[in-house]
């Protein structure tokens, strides 16, 4: 079997590695790719938004099956154009894309389906918006409609806060046309954890919960990034609270999307909060997450090929999933001035220390002269898989501590948090 992969980043890296273990996969293609897929498969020069070009490798390639990692291609309707060729390909329609395509329609949809979730209002006007906030108290939560490459949401402290906001995203347009339309939301406090489902839309089949590292700094200080890092599982999750994300989140949607004639299949990604009334919907993404892969896919048991073929082809009912007894945590290496401007063309060193030790994920590289350098923010996420989570966080910093390049920052604190909130949500 051919399989293509859209996108470049470390989750893809992720899916290739659990990929090239199945029987069933001869040959892997990327699009575009990195340093680190490459050292598996093919890398192609095609974007990951370039639909038409895409759909033309795969049939010329002869590719039996392409996954989807970014959700730009999903929202665009890669999976539409796709099928309308007769291409196997893995993910959501366009039209049950826009859970993550759309903030506003997703916060709709759960409000139409009682599926729990933060108070809200949507405002396409500022004006509106501001006299709507005037009136608020304070923290809340601003969110862009549309994709933001995971930046579009804010927390606001304050009206000036809130004011300088709104014009940034609804006059400035820093999210371009992401921003015509706001949300306003209720911060929600609590802990905040994700679960990923696999689903054909009709069986949904969570898979071990993960919890992100969103902020730069130790501590969880400083601005949001797309993740600093993330382990599985996450040791205050327990079975009666993935019941209850079961029963009151992940089916609802599911049947819910399917009344709305938007059939779901793929990976129902499902952000939360645990609050004190229970676990509230933050956000819902139409793909894997990106660090949550690099740490959930080490802990999956068998052949992922044929989870998603039965996904595909509406069998997910008779596939019995399993996963390891084991405990994975993931450290992101990123380039000096991210989430902001950064440099690129590092030369990345120590790579050959780590053998067998963790495994390495490329996200943001290249290989150029013989040798791997930096292309991007995020640039590596280190993972440790061990029977548990601080031998996990150990072998983890054990091999991040032999890898160096010009300006490299990581947070020295992934995982820890667990530890401390163990036994916390029951």
């Amino acid at each position: 079997m051919k399989v293509l992969i859209v996108g470049g980043g470390g989750r893809e890296h992720a899916l290739a590695w659990k990929l090239n273990q199945s029987e069933m996969v001869k040959k892997i293609y990327a699009a575009p790719g990195n340093a680190g897929i490459s050292q598996l498969g093919e890398c192609v020069n095609i974007k990951a938004d370039d639909l038409s070009g895409l759909a033309d490798f795969a049939e010329r390639n002869s590719v039996d099956l392409t996954l989807v990692g970014p959700e730009l291609p999903l929202t665009l309707g890669i999976v539409d154009q796709f099928e309308a060729r007769r291409l196997k390909i893995f993910g959501p329609s366009k039209k049950a894309s826009e859970i993550e395509g759309s903030k506003a329609y997703a916060k709709e949809f759960m409000q139409k389906y009682h599926i729990p979730t933060a108070s809200f209002k949507i405002f396409d006007d500022k004006n509106q918006a501001l006299d709507f906030l005037k009136e608020n108290t304070f923290p809340l939560v601003i969110k862009a409609d549309g994709l933001a490459a995971g930046k579009g949401v804010i927390p606001v402290d304050n009206f000036y806060q809130a004011e300088e906001t709104v014009k940034k995203i609804m006059v400035e347009k820093i999210f371009k046309e992401a921003g015509s339309k706001i949300v306003v939301e209720d911060f929600l406090e609590g802990e905040e954890v994700t679960i990923m489902a696999f689903t054909d839309g009709k069986t949904v089949i969570p898979m071990v919960p993960s919890q992100d590292h969103k902020r730069i700094y130790n501590g969880d200080a400083g601005p949001n990034t797309g993740g600093m890092g993330a382990y599985a599982p996450t040791l205050f999750v327990h079975d009666r609270l993935t019941k209850r994300v079961y029963e009151e989140i992940l089916e609802p949607t599911i049947l819910g999307l399917e009344r709305e004639n938007r059939t779901f299949k793929g990976i129902l990604y499902a952000g939360l909060m645990l609050t004190e009334l229970g676990p509230k919907v933050m956000e819902f993404n139409c793909r894997f997450g990106d660090p949550e892969t690099q740490v959930v896919l080490p802990l999956l048991k068998g052949d992922l090929v044929e989870i998603i073929l039965s996904i595909i082809d509406g069998e997910l009912e008779l596939e019995n999933i399993d996963w390891k007894n084991d405990f994975a945590v993931c450290v992101i290496m990123a380039s000096s001035g991210y989430p902001g401007k950064y440099e690129k063309g590092k030369d990345i060193w120590g790579l050959n220390k780590i053998k067998d030790d963790a495994l390495v994920f490329h996200a943001g590289t290249k290989y150029e002269n013989g040798r791997f350098k930096t292309d991007g923010g995020r640039v590596l996420g280190v993972t440790g898989v061990e029977s548990s989570m601080d031998k996990a966080i150990s072998k983890a910093y054990t091999s991040v501590d032999k890898i160096r390049f010009s300006g490299m920052q990581y947070r020295r604190d992934i995982g820890k948090k667990g530890m401390k909130l163990k036994g916390k949500y029951l």
